[in-house]
């Protein structure tokens, strides 16, 4: 029967059989080919783009190629195609297509959190590693604001749910997302796209792949986008919270013999946002820092605060800016039936970030108050790995890594209120072999056993050029990951499985403002290490035209990294440390229905209960009363234990319909709608100023296209029955008084708003 791919499963194999890679499975980017190229490889492989068939998707999660219905992982995997569908261009905008993940914005990408299964890093010093890793073409980014920009080239992404410490290392405590982009191909490929919206957002990008000579293949990407922002800055007439990103990828692939290949990858980023975070709530009479005088309608002139308000009034333009640049040598050497990889790696990046601290216009001194300082990180990594064939009952994959990663951060706030000057640095080096066996040992009973060991030192300094003080500090540690499963292939089209696997987040140092002797005398904030259970059933159904994937999973962390009270030396202080634990636990469902062969249907949801089971002293949300959970101190506090975690949704999903019928013999309508339902949620704990009530957004797509896929061209409108949410709240009481204060980070689709985009494929 032939098949029917919502991936680029094919495209992939055809070209990893060109480049004579004999286990085209074995590693993250040879999984996949140019999504650009996608349909045509297809194509020239007898594959009509529009043929009945089978559903098959296809996934690295294990560091090979698979079949995901035969990976016993929770895995989710999103085509170049589907992401085009539901209007994702943006990384942050991946939360409305994966339900296991949300992700919250901020005033700059380093204070956005990502989380999975409700766990995520609320945290910002640059010590701090996230819990959800990121990777593009199997390399981590250094920073997680690294991944906040357009994604130009993806020809797919993966969101691996749950701990992957083992295969994925100490980033990875709670999931991972991994980007793998556009590689080079033996025909000549080229892909374009560009949009324009009806509220002036206007982008366009390219991939060109192909050969130079029967040795050698290269890719060419680029891309820009434009957007002004949908929050007006009355105090000088302009729009904010927008952005503007350039990006730009090469890739050269090298086959020196048929045995041993290179691929030298480079790649640029620039770009800059706007920040604009209206007031959504504001009490009557409240005084900007309870300075006599400073009313709403002195401060934010013009500006009316409330639930759909849109209009801010800075007199300082709120921004940020930033730039880095990569680059990645990948080595591919066959030893028979083995295979070793090899991948070196440089990352470079900064973000400058200058913030209107007091957020109004106030002429006084305390309407001046600003926020300014920079990120920047260097990053060097280097993997081997032993990768034994696929297809025979015991299989391996064997590896050693090496990371040295460095942070700086020169910050200052003031000069009329909360003052803060310092430079800090942090640094780490890693050093880590990992492995993991499957082994068939009776017939579709398959055991797999993983393993990593590691030892790290992370380093630190810190210069507070107000209090005159310095410190500096370094401390190692040795940890060690597993992960055990069973799967059973009970008939060709389910498959059953069960896990166990334990996930670790290093050591680190708490440089934000307020460090001081006490900080420095405490050490570094111990690991936070996790244990996870997982059980799960993949089955297909209708000569494998319907999917049905059902994930259970219950994690629980222990020594949680968070925000606290700690007292030293009858000293309070709020900083970050291990505050206790948490558990996660729930159900995830996907599935995918091949109804006819212009009609798919897809659809996922997660149901989530995430709890902490201990958390003694959280601090007070501001205005937070004795009725509220307040505990009066000195210092007050809130006890958190047996309290739902923040930003984790009970319920999240999306159901997608994609029609393409014949129009004639040679173009078929394009009709793609999208459902994303988000329950309620708070944004900090038990603080009703930032709870956002459930919420359901739809989009729909209209156009037409070849028949063959070569061209496109669609009409989508976004949020279509303009429903206003907000994916993050502030309470920015202690600015005014303690009086009522909210602010909201906007979505790109707070408002309705229509565009069209064109594509051509070749």
């Amino acid at each position: 029967m032939k098949s029917y791919h919502v991936s680029v499963a094919h495209a992939a194999l055809a070209a990893a059989s060109i480049s004579g890679v004999a286990q085209a499975q074995t590693v993250d980017t040879v999984a996949v080919t140019a999504a650009a190229a996608g349909a045509a490889a297809a194509q020239s492989a007898g594959k009509p783009a529009q043929d009945d068939g089978e559903i098959i998707v296809t996934t690295t999660a294990q560091k090979r190629f698979e079949n995901i219905q035969n990976v016993p992982l929770p895995v989710q995997v999103l085509t170049a195609d589907q992401l085009e569908a539901q209007g994702v261009r943006h990384f942050q905008e991946l939360t409305k297509v994966a339900p296991s993940l949300v992700i919250r914005p901020a005033e700059h990408p380093v204070n956005a959190n990502v989380s999975l299964r409700g766990v995520g890093t609320f945290a910002f010093g640059i010590g701090v590693e996230p819990s959800v890793a990121v990777t593009v073409d199997g390399v981590p980014l250094a920073f997680q604001a690294r991944a906040f920009t357009d994604l130009p080239d993806v020809a797919m992404i993966e969101v691996l749910r749950g701990p992957q410490s083992t295969l994925y290392g100490k980033a990875a405590s709670a999931g991972l997302i991994k980007i793998m982009t556009v590689q080079p191909t033996k025909d000549f490929h080229i892909k374009a796209n560009t949009t324009v919206t009806t509220d002036d957002e206007y982008g366009a990008n390219f991939s060109a792949t192909g050969p130079i000579n029967e040795d050698l293949g290269y890719v060419v990407s680029a891309s820009y986008s434009n957007w002004g922002g949908n929050v007006r800055n009355v105090f000088n007439g302009k729009d904010v919270n927008g952005r503007e990103t350039l990006n730009a990828r090469g890739k050269l692939n090298w086959a020196a013999t048929p045995d041993l290949k290179f691929r030298l990858t480079a790649n640029y980023m620039n770009g800059n946002t706007t920040v604009g975070r209206p007031f959504i709530a504001l009490a009557d009479g409240a005084l900007l820092r309870n300075v006599a005088g400073q009313t709403r309608d002195v401060t934010m002139p013009g500006v009316t605060p409330g639930p759909v308000n849109q209009q801010v009034s800075n007199n300082y333009p709120a921004r940020t800016k930033y730039w880095g640049w990569g680059s990645m040598l990948r080595t591919d050497i066959n030893l028979g039936k083995l295979s070793v990889l090899g991948l070196t790696s440089y990352d470079k990046f900064r973000l400058d970030d200058y913030l209107d601290h007091d957020d109004t216009s106030a002429t006084v001194p305390v309407g001046n108050n600003i926020q300014v300082g920079a990120f920047k990180s260097r990053l060097f990594t280097h993997e081997m790995r032993l990768l034994s064939p696929d297809n025979e009952a015991f299989r391996y994959a064997l590896g050693l890594y090496f990371a040295d990663v460095a942070f700086q951060r020169p910050f200052l706030r003031g000069p009329a209120f909360a003052p803060a000057n310092w430079y800090a640095t942090a640094g780490s080096r890693q050093i880590a072999a990992f492995g993991q066996i499957d082994w068939e040992f009776i017939k579709n009973l398959t055991a797999t056993v993983g393993g990593r060991a590691q030892n790290e030192r992370v380093e630190y300094s810190f210069q507070d050029n107000i209090a005159n003080g310095r410190w500096s500090g370094h401390a190692s540690d040795n940890a060690t990951t597993y992960r055990l499963g069973l799967s059973y292939q009970a008939t060709r089209d389910i498959m059953v499985f069960g896990n166990y696997a334990t996930g670790y987040k290093g050591q680190t140092y708490d440089l934000t403002t307020g460090f001081n002797t006490a900080r420095a005398n405490a050490g570094p904030i111990r690991p936070e290490t996790s244990k996870d259970k997982e059980f799960g059933i993949r089955t297909q159904f209708f000569d494998r035209r319907m999917t049905f994937n059902v994930t259970y999973f219950d994690t629980d962390y222990q020594d949680l990294q968070a925000q606290t009270i700690e007292t030293i030396d009858g000293v309070s202080n709020f900083r970050l440390t291990n505050v206790g634990g948490l558990n996660t636990n729930g159900v995830e469902v996907e599935t995918a229905a091949r109804v006819t062969r212009d009609l798919t249907l897809s659809g996922a949801v997660t149901y989530l209960d995430a709890t902490y089971t201990s958390f003694p002293a959280a601090p007070c949300f501001p205005t937070q009363t004795v009725a509220q959970g307040c505990i009066q101190g000195p210092p007050n506090f809130q006890n958190l234990t047996g309290t739902r975690a923040v930003q984790a949704p009970e319920w999240k999903g999306s159901a997608n319909i994609d029609f393409t019928p014949a129009l004639t013999d040679k173009l078929n309508g394009v009709v793609q709608a999208s459902w994303q339902y988000t329950s309620s949620v708070y944004y900090v704990s038990r603080d009703p100023q930032t709870f956002q009530p459930a919420f359901s957004i739809f989009n729909l797509n209209i156009g037409v296209r070849d028949h063959k896929r070569r061209w496109e061209g669609v009409l989508f409108v976004n949020n279509l029955f303009d429903k206003q949410y907000y994916p993050s709240l502030l309470n920015t009481n202690g600015n005014f008084g303690n009086k009522l204060a909210t602010q909201a980070v906007l979505p790109r689709d707070f408002r309705r708003y229509a565009g069209v985009r064109f594509g051509l494929n070749y």
